[in-house]
């Protein structure tokens, strides 16, 4: 089995922010960058993370944080 190489897909974790305790944010790794970029919203539940991911208004925003990075 042949490896893909490219990014890695959008993913979830817990906020780090003690001002959002409890909320879910969304990183997006992008080209030529170490750290992914964070998605400027927060969700309730890693559930509803993953959802937004792959709604069609989380595909079109993803796509155009990885396009603007590359700029």
């Amino acid at each position: 089995m042949k490896k893909k190489k490219g990014l890695p897909d959008a993913f979830v974790e817990a906020t780090r922010d003690t001002r959002f305790a409890g909320t879910f944010e969304v990183f997006v790794p992008v080209l030529n960058r170490v750290k992914p970029q964070r998605v400027a919203l927060q969700f309730d539940s890693a559930a509803a993370a993953e959802t937004w991911i792959h709604s069609q208004e989380g595909e079109a925003k993803i796509a155009e944080i990885r396009r603007d990075a590359v700029k």
